[in-house]
């Protein structure tokens, strides 16, 4: 039987997860290291997961409100207003979704129409265009060098615009190249929203995850860009807590009652234990001067700078990463194409990584590889991938 018209073509004709490909098939192989994936090598906080434990002891087991319970999202609230600056109503400006990722989903289906474009950075998160896609819209790639230390700069995102654009995703600190943007780098961008009047995306999950003496600032902190964001955040990586799947957008509440709108019908809430869980991953984060959150920080650091300085020793460039948990090392030197090194060296080494083309044609040339892996698979990643880059330069 042709299914072909049965689908929408649009959205089958977009191409499967770049990221997944590799690791599904690393799953498959024995004695095989992943640094496909950008999940956190550390468990759950043990008072984190009791939370969620004593919830389920207690019986609770019903939905919660469409937007999340008043207490998560009550402590976020508290947590943007402590770390970050900014001031959201719990009641209007709040929405509690399943992980960051449909967070942005709702965000480009309710602002998204037939006809406009989305401004996406590249390289950058492998969701981004096909979500635009997915909401009717055309995403249109802004392309970010290493020369600019993977910054958005005014001029590119100002070459991108057109009568039609209608917003920017901005993924800062970025996945996959670990580039992240300093207040001054905002400010910048911030007159180009303006003056083009868009609205922007501000995709902020590796908040938490910047080094070198970066700190990050909320793209809505900036003068005039508040009303103009809708800031998007979650779990997952600062709280090492992928799979309880928690995410959140804040907003105007004009947007967030659109969103929330879609979420009602598709979702109806997140998982109540989840959400217990993030609501005590935040309170106690707050009394504790986020200690769990720098732990895992300072490991990450540490990590960062021995696959950077494991790459360069091989002869590959590597841009020094300052934020989220991922190096982009160049593959140049081996004359070999980003697909055609990870699927050799998923054959020879059994090690996976993810080919920069995963995250745009911008990505060519370069791999991504995740150091939130364990130090000792970290270790043995490095020595097969350093053997391998031996035999093929």
């Amino acid at each position: 039987m042709n299914y072909d018209r049965f689908l929408n073509q649009r959205i089958a004709d977009v191409p499967p997860s770049g990221i997944r490909r590799f690791f599904d098939l690393a799953a498959t192989m024995k004695d095989t290291i992943s640094l496909g994936v950008g999940e956190p090598d550390f468990k759950t906080p043990y008072h984190i997961r009791n939370a969620a434990i004593d919830s389920l002891v207690d019986g609770e087991t019903q939905y919660t409100a469409n937007r999340g319970t008043p207490e998560l999202r009550e402590e976020i609230s508290l947590y943007l207003s402590g770390r970050y600056g900014l001031s959201y109503s719990p009641d209007k400006q709040i929405l509690v979704t399943i992980g960051a990722s449909e967070a942005i989903d709702l965000a480009l289906r309710a602002m998204t129409s037939p006809g406009d474009e989305v401004l996406v950075p590249e390289p950058s998160y492998v969701s981004y265009s096909p979500g635009v896609t997915f909401a009717g819209g055309t995403p249109v790639g802004v392309e970010t060098l290493e020369k600019d230390d993977f910054r958005l700069t005014p001029e590119c995102l100002e070459k991108a615009i057109t009568p039609r654009t209608k917003a920017l995703i901005l993924p800062y600190p970025n996945n996959p190249t670990g580039g992240v943007m300093d207040r001054e780098d905002l400010e910048k961008i911030a007159k180009v929203i303006a003056a083009h009047d868009l609205f922007v995306i501000s995709d902020e999950i590796y908040s938490e995850l910047v080094y070198g003496g970066h700190e990050h600032v909320s793209f809505a902190a900036i003068e005039g860009m508040y009303e103009r964001t809708l800031t998007i955040n979650g779990f997952s990586k600062a709280f090492a807590m992928t799979g309880w799947r928690v995410g959140y957008a804040c907003g105007a509440e004009e947007i967030i009652s659109v969103m929330n709108k879609i979420h009602q019908y598709a979702i109806m809430c997140a998982p109540r234990q989840g959400q217990v869980a993030a609501a005590a991953a935040l309170k106690s984060g707050r009394e504790s001067g986020y200690e769990d959150v720098l732990r895992m920080r300072d490991s990450y650091d540490r990590r960062r700078r021995l696959m950077v300085d494991a790459f360069r020793s091989m002869g590959l460039h590597c841009f020094e990463p300052r934020g989220a948990f991922y190096a982009f090392p160049s593959i140049r030197a081996t004359g070999m194409t980003s697909e055609e090194f990870c699927s050799e060296l998923l054959k020879s080494k059994n090690i996976a990584a993810v080919p920069g083309t995963a995250f745009g044609p911008g990505g060519e040339g370069n791999i991504r590889c995740c150091y939130a892996t364990a130090l000792d698979k970290l270790n043995i990643a490095l020595d097969r991938i350093a053997d391998f880059v031996a035999a093929h330069t």
